[in-house]
């Protein structure tokens, strides 16, 4: 068999494709990488954001070409689409909720709303860091471990912590029988507290001030979950203390509430 012969082959035709997109593919991403080598107008967080975007979408453009071209080989996809209303109508409802996707993925992304690295608060109750961009969706690694994975059109509000400073919010849930004026008194010194042992924390301005102290918030929502009401603080802190500061605002709290016998919020549906 001549070489002509061979080459003309399905399989060998399918293999030479399939090389040429991942050849493309790479020439793609080095080129990507090499702009951004050349360059100094992104800080190294954009870069590797926008890498990773770009990673993304190249692989996803090389499948769908590769599919495409493998698929024209065993149906006429003109007329597998038009020829059916059902299959069509599927295809449009699909590609809607993709397209959306892609859509709101370029908004977040180009308008510099998010990042790699960046802390986010999901809709509300999914925090933590995002660990990869995709084209439809993003990999929030949380505290706890898990990776939470959200599509772009799902996301109905989206919490940027990660711009230079973050605000450390930590609360005790006190029972409906603990005196507010007792409570009060103990907040304000666990916010003392924080300021005189935690200070080298807090987000400064150019005089060296803190922005915002730790401060005590009183009562910032009643009713939680029937069981009693939340006492709040928050103070200012730069980005990169964020979690250690987190961590010594609730041991504070923690101590006081011990100390001084305030009345812990219980489950109303635990039995007793």
């Amino acid at each position: 068999m001549s070489f002509l012969g061979l080459f003309q082959q399905l399989p060998i035709k399918i293999l030479t494709v399939a090389l040429l997109i991942i050849f493309t593919v790479y020439l793609i991403r080095k080129s990507i990488r090499l702009f951004f080598d050349k360059t100094s107008f992104l800080d190294e967080k954009r870069e590797e954001t926008l890498m990773h975007f770009a990673n993304q979408v190249t692989k996803v453009l090389g499948l769908v070409f590769f599919f495409i071209y493998v698929l024209s080989h065993f149906f006429k996809l003109e007329k597998l689409v038009t020829g059916s209303v059902v299959v069509a109508g599927a295809l449009a409802l699909i590609f809607q909720h993709i397209i959306r996707d892609y859509i709101m993925g370029l908004t977040y992304l180009f308008e510099r709303q998010i990042q790699l690295g960046d802390y986010v608060i999901i809709n509300g109750n999914h925090q933590g860091e995002i660990e990869g961009i995709s084209m439809r969706h993003l990999n929030i690694r949380q505290y706890d471990g898990y990776l939470y994975t959200v599509s772009y059109s799902n996301i109905t509000e989206l919490q940027n912590g990660s711009r230079g400073r973050r605000r450390v919010n930590e609360s005790l849930v006190l029972d409906y029988k603990q005196n507010p004026d007792d409570a009060f008194k103990v907040m304000e010194e666990v916010a003392q507290t924080c300021n005189e042992k935690y200070g080298e924390y807090l987000l400064k301005d150019g005089n060296g001030v803190p922005v915002e102290r730790f401060q005590f918030k009183q009562i910032t929502e009643l009713n939680v979950e029937f069981s009693g009401h939340r006492y709040s603080l928050s103070g200012l802190v730069k980005e990169a203390d964020y979690v250690e500061a987190g961590k010594k605002v609730r041991y504070e709290l923690a101590m006081a509430a011990y100390k001084n016998d305030l009345m812990m919020a219980k489950n109303p549906n635990t039995s007793h």
